[in-house]
């Protein structure tokens, strides 16, 4: 009598796992995504001014949780696009620091939805009508993590120009100014707030323009 004998478990071979399709999407939609938002709400919610609230502030009131999520889902997309980058560069020249980088950038959106900017500047409605002077705990918080996510960016971009520097030597000169504009923009913040918001989105968009070049442009991800 013939016995039929099932291979051990630790022989099996495991079905291959599809490349995360989903990654690069999420990348390429991160900074449209978030600008719409606050977009939308600046547009349609009493009492915000652009030329005198941040987006921000948007996390605050009965409403605050539609920024709230905002912030939150664009910080996972932007890690979910940090992670494809990683897959596509692979070992090419900044495939290592640009996608850790993109990764601070990411997490800075996570907290900057657990811990809210503080009210001023008329928004929400009761709110002082002057400019905030001192911060809060939540906002000392939001605040830096804001800097030190943008300035990971900035570092990104810098890091994807060495990247772009040998056959598109257009895109290696705009990740140079990029940071450059944005950085002006959050130092114009002390006069409007508008620069903030023009630096920030800024940052964004590029970061959306570098993510299409990047991840369209590559054949396959690596598993």
């Amino acid at each position: 009598m013939s016995q039929t004998l099932n291979p051990p478990a630790a022989l099996e071979v495991a079905p291959a796992r599809p490349a995360p399709r989903l990654l690069p999407a999420a990348g390429i939609a991160a900074g449209p995504l978030f600008l719409a938002a606050g977009l939308a709400q600046g547009l349609t919610r009493d009492g915000f001014d652009f030329t005198r609230n941040a987006l921000s502030q948007l996390s605050l009131g009965a409403l605050g949780w539609i920024q709230v999520t905002a912030f939150l889902l664009t910080g996972l997309l932007v890690i979910g696009g940090a992670i494809a980058i990683r897959r596509a560069l692979g070992d090419a020249p900044g495939g290592t620091w640009a996608p850790r980088l993109l990764g601070v950038f990411g997490a800075s959106f996570l907290l900057a939805g657990v811990f809210h900017a503080d009210p001023g500047t008329g928004f929400p409605a009761g709110a002082p009508a002057d400019r905030v002077t001192s911060l809060s705990a939540h906002g000392t918080v939001h605040m830096l993590s804001g800097t030190v996510g943008y300035l990971a960016l900035c570092a990104a971009f810098l890091v994807l120009a060495r990247h772009f520097a040998a056959r598109r030597r257009g895109w290696a000169l705009a990740c140079r100014l990029v940071p450059v504009g944005v950085l002006t923009g959050f130092a114009g913040s002390s006069v409007t707030v508008l620069a903030f918001t023009a630096g920030a989105g800024l940052g964004l968009l590029w970061l959306t323009a570098v993510s299409a070049r990047l991840l369209t442009a590559a054949p396959t991800l690596r598993q």
